[in-house]
């Protein structure tokens, strides 16, 4: 076994065990473990052999953020089945899971190239901004949403709203209640009614840095937020990304804005599971908070460097959260004009 780091040389062996018992391994076959960058949740490593190559990801109890952030390791399980659920709706939409054990936290998935599949996140900082893929998004989030809606018994297999609160709740909504407490009675009453509307298997976290740009589409990872809940979650966090790229100095908002409506109009299109109206006030009620928490919650983004391009996004967030009821596309209009 050749790893990258000696000194972890007794974890690495741990997980070479456990993919010799899922068949991934043979007994004498040598492995090499390489770190992969892009998560503070969990260590995944690329897992090369003579014959194949494939990751392997762990979930950690503490993330690797500045603020003290925990959440249970037991959602690493969920990710994997909600990788293969998903994946029976959208085979090409999500890495195939290769094997899993649950004692270690772990599982084994497909690699998927990064010269061939590069990481939307990467392509919109550069200000590579393809309306129609951001469309493709939208269009297959909703068409996860929806099949999922339809289907018997999710309610029950992914009844993880700990983690949701862990991960999501604490971090991003409560934790900038407290630092704009004039504002913490409404991002509280946002957090309740997302946390009752129990409608559809949400992934979590769809934002840029955990789609990858195929050639078949847009493929969804980093699934641990995974749980039944509130789909207006899932549209308003990752429309809250097209609008933080649009918040450097210097940078085409409009381009942002435009795949933010395409986005909005391809999704909206496959609501079917609740009335359009009553889905699109949950989400531009979050969709501000979202904004602010990405400033000022427990994980702000690293490429807001100057504090005048944060004060922007705080003085357009808090009137909206003290006085919600616009529309999607109306919002970030707003935000194109300012």
């Amino acid at each position: 076994m050749v790893i990258s780091h000696p000194d972890q040389a007794e974890t690495f062996a741990a997980i070479a065990a456990a993919l010799r018992r899922m068949g991934l391994l043979d007994l004498e076959e040598e492995a090499r473990f390489t770190p992969l960058t892009g998560g503070v949740s969990s260590d995944i490593h690329l897992v090369e052999t003579p014959s194949r190559r494939f990751c392997v990801k762990r979930a950690l109890a503490r993330l690797k953020v500045a603020a003290i952030w925990e959440a249970p390791t037991g959602r690493n399980a969920a990710e994997a089945a909600w990788l293969r659920q998903v994946g029976g709706w959208l085979p090409d939409g999500v890495p195939a899971i290769l094997g899993e054990d649950s004692e270690l936290g772990l599982f084994a998935m497909a690699y998927l190239p990064p010269e061939r599949n590069p990481v939307w996140k990467a392509q919109l900082l550069a200000q590579q901004v393809d309306t129609a893929f951001a469309a493709r998004v939208g269009a297959d989030l909703g068409l996860i949403h929806a099949a999922s809606a339809r289907e018997a018994g999710l309610a029950e297999r992914f009844a993880h709203e700990a983690t949701f609160r862990a991960i999501r709740i604490e971090p991003y909504l409560s934790a900038t209640a407290r630092a704009h407490s004039d504002l913490a009675a409404r991002i509280e009453a946002v957090a309740e009614h997302t946390l009752a509307a129990r409608k559809v298997l949400m992934h979590g976290d769809i934002s840029p840095k955990n789609i990858l740009c195929s050639e078949n589409g847009p493929v969804f990872l980093d699934a641990e937020c995974a749980c039944f809940g509130d789909p207006a979650f899932d549209l308003a966090f990752c429309l809250n990304h097209l609008l933080l790229k649009g918040a450097r100095q210097g940078v085409p908002r409009r381009a942002y804005r435009d795949a933010f409506a395409a986005l909005v109009r391809a999704y909206i299109a496959r609501i079917d599971w609740e009335e359009r109206a009553a889905f699109e006030a949950r989400a531009a009620a979050m969709l501000p908070v979202l904004f602010l928490a990405r400033v000022d919650g427990k994980s702000p983004v690293e490429y807001l460097l100057e504090e005048s391009e944060k004060a922007a996004v705080r003085h357009f967030a808090r009137p909206l959260i003290a006085t919600p009821g616009i529309d999607l596309i109306t919002i970030a209009n707003a935000w194109t004009d300012t």
